[in-house]
């Protein structure tokens, strides 16, 4: 329906050239000019609305909601042991890694979140794991935390929660 629509305005387009060539010979009043103008601005707004909605269409095809995945990472306000580094695997595939940078773990220690993976995956359970590696006063220590949800028809962000305690998650 689309693509119907652009072809339409493809040829109008290209039949508006074709009259306005063979009648360059006669004089061209301001008003002419004027309403040419016109046109061409409304035809101008209709491609723009045209391509914003191919771009919907196209995100909704590239991404839809039953298989959208999104994991964000957040942490307990003033933690005493913040993350080195994080490494996600999915169903034992690696999806994600990061390692910490001073301003990063200044911006999660103050309540910021952190959208550390965005994919699709099918419907059905699926295994999370985590690995973290947290920095102690006697140096650094790593654990890795499972995590198993249920990967329904509708979008499923999962939160990694850090805090001194350990590891929680919380699905929506």
């Amino acid at each position: 329906m689309v693509k119907k629509m652009l072809v339409r305005l493809i040829i109008a387009l290209f039949a508006l050239a074709v009259t306005s060539s063979l009648n360059a010979e006669e004089l061209v009043t301001k008003e002419q000019i004027k309403g040419l103008d016109e046109q061409v601005q409304e035809i101008k707004k209709e491609v723009l609305a045209i391509s914003a909605e191919l771009n919907q269409l196209e995100e909704k095809l590239l991404y839809p909601s039953n298989t959208q995945l999104a994991i964000f990472v957040s942490m307990e306000k003033n933690s005493k042991t913040p993350p080195i580094a994080l490494k996600i695997m999915l169903d034992e595939d690696d999806i994600s890694h990061h390692i910490y940078s001073f301003k990063e773990i200044e911006a999660l220690n103050i309540g910021g979140v952190q959208r550390i993976y965005t994919g699709n995956i099918r419907t059905g359970e699926h295994n999370l794991k985590i690995n973290v590696i947290n920095k102690q006063s006697g140096g650094n220590n790593a654990h890795t935390v499972s995590h198993l949800f249920e990967k329904g028809i509708k979008p499923q962000m999962v939160e990694i929660r850090l805090s001194d305690s350990g590891v929680t998650f919380r699905n929506w």
